[in-house]
């Protein structure tokens, strides 16, 4: 409809369905296991669509034998082969608030709230996950501040979790990572989930 405004993501835009198809076709043999941030499109061009809870279970399913391709975020691949010990084919895909943390911010703030926990989205960079005391899905980061009352916790995943973050664990408090760019804290709103 006229005046409609495209609702977008970084993700998704990351990785369209023709250069998809392409890739699909140049790794045919391989089982395609798709995140759920992807377009239609994408999807359909997939065997398996996956979130960020579901991704390791379904990859250690898949059998030894069987090459994977993994889109479109290329760091959640990442992440996903050291948890699986399983090398997959990523496609290059990056979620924009993901990648850009600072790590040397991130430095900086746990020297500052040195008893907080770092909380982080697989999405992130390894450099960024290294540091991370738990490393989940929104879902499981939701739970894991809720179950540590009163506590402190920096947050590496789009800001806009902290307020359910906040209805869950009311006494604790949370902190956001500054932008690579030496940007303000809530540069790590997604334009695209507004």
């Amino acid at each position: 409809r006229p005046g409609l405004v495209k609702a977008g993501c970084s993700l998704a835009d990351s990785c369209d369905a023709k250069s998809f198809k392409k890739f699909r076709e140049l790794h045919k043999d391989c089982v395609s296991i798709t995140y759920i941030n992807s377009s239609a499109e994408v999807k359909a061009y997939s065997d398996i669509i996956c979130t960020s809870s579901s991704a390791e279970k379904i990859i250690r399913q898949i059998p030894e034998d069987k090459q994977i391709l993994f889109a479109p975020d290329k760091f959640l691949g990442g992440f996903l082969e050291k948890k699986t010990n399983r090398k997959m084919i990523l496609w290059p895909g990056t979620c924009m608030v993901h990648e850009s943390f600072s790590e040397r911010e991130l430095i900086d703030m746990m020297v500052r709230h040195d008893k907080a926990y770092v909380l982080a989205h697989p999405e992130c960079p390894d450099n960024l996950l290294r540091h991370s005391h738990f490393i989940g899905s929104t879902t499981q980061l939701l739970k894991f501040s809720a179950e540590r009352p009163n506590s402190e916790f920096i947050i590496l995943t789009e800001e806009g979790i902290i307020h359910q973050m906040k209805k869950l664990s009311p006494g604790s408090t949370f902190y956001v990572v500054n932008t690579l760019d030496g940007g303000c804290a809530s540069c790590n709103k997604c334009p695209h989930m507004r």
